[in-house]
């Protein structure tokens, strides 16, 4: 079958307007038409090439200095980068091969993820429905959800890929999702949000963790978490241990074993910002400690209770994760608090950050871009310098970013993946500070616009 080629535009266009006849998020689609779409429509054609060399690529290729030492400016140039078999296979002088696809200039960075977000269950591309809050807090929102999730699952897949091309226009091409894994849907959220992945397989990609949203105890869930952990999931999930199953201990001591057992990862929603948050996080680096097979793989998402912690307690709690390579994930901003990031990065704590919710029932807020939250953390924790900007945008990637502490260039580099964003920015700075446009994406070496 022949590629379909799609500017970034129509690409944008097809994702928001499979809502035809619906009043969906306006405000979303409004703000990328009166961009237009950015995109200079690079690589419109070129769809379907598993070979092929793009030109006039700019990259980052040091720091540049002032007397003082002080970072004043990202270094760049032009280059070629061949692309084969997925993979970045050469980067070289620039080209003038005219059967090289012209980048025009524009600045080439690791694509982004999403670290953070909930895939299955969302109102993404049906009307328009604001947040809706269950009476009794948590306990509550489970009620309400234990209502609309049948109708929610009903057509969980098509939204669940529109999600992901939302995702997409704003240049990310990976996230970790966690699923529903719980009575009311027991396992037909994971096998429609897997059945959506599969028909995006070559243009993005996943991981998932089994989230036990109705409680691990309080719903009963254990006989669908055992399930799931046989499936190809990644991580056993959990939610406020304390709040909602009323035990620390029990409610971990399950999810541990369930990970080691069946050789996953864990990632603990942790919303408590009291005591209870305390113990949890202290208790799952004892369970880490004593089994080092989780060092590594092990998350806890929002963790707010490190907002409230005093000072001392904020750096002990800090270096014990470091220590223990627990990672935080979590969304920006954070509900009014304030998240020890840097103190966090400081220790070697993995933070890594992601939209949370798009459009549902508990929040409607997101946009779909990493590297807006990645901005917005610039601008909580004061980073305007160049040098401070430029390491924001480890929040977008998860990891990878073009120029090391030092200014040496690490990324990109042949064998690399060929998961790529070209931006309309000078420099990775200037992408964070501005929000810049991203005017193509590749996934896998894969041309998605």
């Amino acid at each position: 079958m022949k590629p379909i080629a799609l500017s970034r535009k129509e690409f944008i266009r097809n994702s928001a307007l499979a809502l035809a006849g619906t009043t969906l998020i306006p405000n979303m689609l409004v703000a990328e038409e009166r961009n237009e779409l950015a995109s200079h429509e690079l690589l419109v054609g070129h769809q379907g090439k598993k070979s092929y060399t793009l030109k006039n690529v700019l990259l980052e290729t040091s720091f540049e200095y002032d007397e003082n030492g002080s970072v004043i400016a990202t270094k760049t140039g032009l280059f070629a980068v061949q692309i084969e078999a997925g993979k970045i296979k050469k980067i070289g002088p620039n080209s003038t091969d005219a059967n090289a696809i012209d980048a025009k200039g524009r600045l080439m960075l690791p694509s982004f993820s999403d670290m953070h977000i909930h895939l299955d269950k969302t109102f993404y591309g049906e009307k328009w429905q604001a947040v809706r809050r269950g009476a009794g807090g948590v306990k509550g929102m489970i009620a309400l959800e234990q209502q609309i999730l049948p109708e929610l699952l009903k057509n969980s897949t098509y939204k669940a890929e529109k999600l992901i091309e939302l995702l997409q226009s704003k240049g990310t091409a990976f996230a970790r999702s966690h699923v529903n894994i719980e009575p009311t849907s027991k396992l037909d959220s994971l096998h429609h949000l897997q059945l959506a992945l599969e028909n995006k397989k070559n243009s993005f990609g996943a991981e998932l963790v089994a989230f036990p949203q109705h409680g691990v105890y309080y719903t009963d869930s254990v006989p669908y978490l055992k399930e799931a952990a046989k499936t190809n999931i990644n991580f056993i999930g959990g939610v406020d241990p304390f709040t909602i199953d009323g035990a620390i201990e029990k409610t971990m001591d399950f999810t541990v074993q369930l990970a080691l057992d069946h050789n996953k990862g864990i990632d603990i929603h942790l919303h408590e910002s009291g005591e209870s948050g305390l113990k949890t996080v202290e208790y799952l680096i004892k369970k880490v400690n004593e089994n080092p097979a989780l060092k590594g793989k092990t998350y806890l998402s929002h963790c707010f209770v490190l907002a409230r912690l005093e000072k001392a307690k904020q750096q002990e709690i800090a270096e014990q994760l470091g220590a223990a390579q627990i990672g935080i994930v979590s969304t920006i901003p954070f509900a009014g608090l304030i998240m020890p990031i840097p103190t966090l990065l400081e220790n070697k704590v993995t933070v890594m950050t992601g939209n949370d919710s798009i459009v549902d029932h508990w929040n409607t807020f997101g946009s779909g871009s990493v590297l807006q939250k990645a901005n917005l953390a610039a601008q909580v924790y004061g980073q305007v310098t160049e040098y401070g900007l430029s390491r924001m945008l480890k929040l977008a990637t998860a990891g990878p970013i073009p120029l090391d502490d030092k200014g040496q260039q690490q990324w990109p580099k042949p064998g690399d993946d060929a998961n790529i964003v070209l931006i309309d920015a000078s420099c990775s700075a200037e992408a964070i500070s501005r929000i810049s446009p991203v005017g193509s994406l590749i996934y896998q070496g894969n041309i998605v616009y």
